[in-house]
């Protein structure tokens, strides 16, 4: 089947049909749509002229809201600060007294073993945990402590007097202490 080319003079009023259709559809798609666009620009309801009245009262209470709650938490973390200060106070006032009584016992103790007998005294270290018993060593004067080390089994005054000797040096730089 061959097509046969178009007469000349038949492409202009088919132009024009096909611009006649094409606008008879907009007109009649503008008719379908004219009457949402008349809802749409409907003047608003009560409802609506209600609500947009009140949209700024609306968002200032919400702000006065916001407002009264920030401020009422506020106080209950000042409250809050406040107790802590007062336990943290409390719990400064404990350390202080508890310092002075173990700095007043160690004064004591140290006296005590200082006019102790040497072979007593030599007796109540090797009971010690090493710690403390080297500790309370190295507060005598070296005088006691030598004699109450020489009073001691000859490990136990030895192990003390490593501890003590270790408790001396300062650490190096890459070691714990």
């Amino acid at each position: 089947m061959r097509r046969r080319p178009l007469p000349a003079g038949f492409l202009p009023p088919l132009a024009g049909l096909l611009s006649l259709a094409g606008l008879a559809g907009l007109l009649w798609l503008a008719g379908l749509a004219g009457p949402a666009r008349a809802a749409e620009e409907a003047p608003p309801s009560r409802a609506a002229a209600y609500c947009n009245g009140i949209v700024d009262a609306a968002a200032d209470a919400r702000v006065a809201w916001q407002k009264e709650t920030l401020t009422a938490l506020e106080k209950q973390v000042e409250e809050r600060i406040r107790q802590l200060e007062a336990k943290r106070a409390e719990y400064e006032e404990w350390l202080r007294r508890r310092n002075e009584f173990l700095a007043k016992a160690d004064e004591t103790v140290v006296a005590i073993y200082m006019k102790m007998r040497p072979d007593a005294a030599a007796l109540q270290l090797a009971n010690m945990p090493d710690e403390a018993a080297a500790a309370l060593l190295t507060k005598l004067n070296a005088r006691t402590a030598s004699s109450i080390l020489s009073e001691m089994e000859a490990s136990r005054a030895a192990q003390l007097a490593r501890i003590m000797t270790d408790a001396s040096k300062k650490p190096k730089d890459g070691e714990k202490s």
